[in-house]
């Protein structure tokens, strides 16, 4: 599957446009649209919105095989897109690891769906930004469309 328009919207809304190096609430060196950078990567000045947008399709790709990867199950195109965007948020190791996956896996998706809500959080602190997408992200879940395998 890929990350449908609705889905690359959400992640380009989640993460807003950055043209110049910033730390994410994390405590990360991001750029563009949530890149976080790698140790070898310098963005000495500004880049274009363009460059960002190429940037976030290969970021976004990453997430989509790690979730397909890792669902062992059937998804809607609603579930796989909140899933990449769980997945370009948070990491695959977190996914991997969560509880969402393991209810997903087991056949019981409404359970995975309420998980997301529980990641509204950057360490202790819980974020409005983390709130509001994790709700958007459970919109997502809930559209129409048909199942699709996607491991």
């Amino acid at each position: 599957m890929k990350l449908s328009a609705a889905g690359l919207d959400l992640v380009k809304r989640s993460e807003g446009f950055r043209c110049h190096v910033y730390f994410d609430a994390a405590g990360f060196p991001t750029i563009g649209y949530g890149h976080r950078l790698e140790p070898t990567e310098h963005y000495p000045d500004d880049i274009t919105e363009t460059q960002a947008e190429v940037i976030l399709l290969w970021d976004v790709r990453e997430a989509e095989m790690a979730v397909e990867r890792l669902v062992r199950v059937p998804l809607t195109q609603g579930q796989f897109d909140a899933l990449v965007d769980f997945t370009f948020n948070l990491g695959s190791a977190r996914l991997a690891s969560s509880t969402l996956l393991r209810e997903l896996n087991a056949g019981r998706s409404d359970l995975a769906a309420s998980e997301l809500l529980c990641w509204d959080h950057s360490g202790a602190k819980e974020l409005e930004s983390l709130k509001a997408r994790r709700k958007a992200e459970y919109a997502l879940w809930g559209a129409t469309g048909s199942s699709q395998a996607a491991a």
